[in-house]
Formats: structure tokens, C-alpha cells, sequence
């Protein structure tokens, strides 16, 4: 819907900034995610966000086009509010191929805005990191089966990032 109003997905842009590096060791030994669920952390600068949840996103900015990824907007439920992030709404956005020539420290510091294409659900509240791990995975496979139906032939054009977009 909000896209409808506005004529183009919903954007989020800004640095990408450390968080705790726990989706580098989450799924390290699944085939979806041989390096884990590396992610790009963008604070999010207000306590309620016009939309949380998971989402299947394109993250611009890291290299020549678009990339397809599935993102967390929100608190993070799973994980302790007390950790380096203080429970604050983070937008967390794994990318479904990690660029290579960005090595795996590469994109912090970069600025890039992510496009909320298609939510699948909203945050859920884990048992532990094994169940948080497999419904990551879970995410990742239905980002992948959206990005690979017919319905997202229209948001694969890049267009320049304006400050309207920023944070």
C-alpha cells in the first residue's frame, strides 16, 4: 500500500554501522549461508518506523546494480535489548550474494539504501538461536521464491538516491 502512495517502494538509507556480528556465526554450517547471515545494520533514528517487520528488500549502493536481500525492521526480539545496539529499531538487511570484492568487512561506513519490496512477515520471538537460525533460513528462501516470480520485473531499476531518501 505504501508503495502504491508513493509511486515507489518505501526507502531506507544511510551508513551502514557495526552491530554485534552474530549473523556472521548464525547458520555458518548451513548451505544457505556458508559465511552465516552476514548483515548491513542501518540505525533507524525513530522509536516506531512507518512499517517493521521482514522483508524481502534491494539493497543499493554496494556495487554496479541492485541486490536482492531480506531485512528486519524492528527491535529484534529474539536477542538480549541490552546488547550493543540498546534495543533500538534497527534495519538489519542480509544480502542474498554477498559481493565479493567487498571482502567481508567492506560495507561498513558505506551509505546505501535498501527498498522494502514485499513484507513476509512480522517480527517474530525465537526460542533460542537454533530456531532463530532456521527461521532466517526460512526468510531467505521466501525472499528467493519472491524475487524469482514474475512480480518483481518492475522494482529492479536503480534511480539516484536523493536526500529525501535519507534517514
Amino acid at each position: 500500500a505504501a508503495a502504491r502512495l508513493l509511486g515507489r517502494p518505501y526507502t531506507i538509507s544511510g551508513h551502514v554501522v557495526h552491530g554485534r556480528k552474530l549473523g556472521r556465526a548464525l547458520g555458518a554450517s548451513t548451505a544457505d549461508a556458508a559465511d552465516g547471515f552476514r548483515t548491513l545494520n542501518l540505525r533507524f533514528a525513530h522509536w516506531k518506523p512507518a512499517a517493521s517487520g521482514i522483508f524481502a528488500v534491494l539493497v543499493h549502493g554496494l556495487g554496479d546494480g541492485a541486490l536482492p536481500g531480506v531485512a528486519n525492521l524492528g527491535v529484534r526480539p529474539s536477542l538480549d535489548p541490552a546488547d550493543v545496539n540498546g534495543g533500538r529499531v534497527l534495519l538489519e538487511t542480509h544480502c542474498l550474494t554477498w559481493p565479493a570484492d567487498l571482502g567481508p568487512e567492506g560495507a561498513y561506513g558505506k551509505i546505501i539504501r535498501v527498498e522494502l519490496l514485499h513484507k513476509l512477515h512480522d517480527e517474530l520471538k525465537y526460542d533460542g538461536l537454533d530456531a532463530l537460525t532456521a527461521g532466517i533460513a526460512k526468510d531467505c528462501a521466501d525472499a528467493r521464491a519472491y524475487f524469482a516470480s514474475a512480480h518483481t520485473s518492475s522494482h529492479t531499476e536503480t534511480r539516484r538516491q536523493t536526500t529525501r531518501d535519507r534517514i
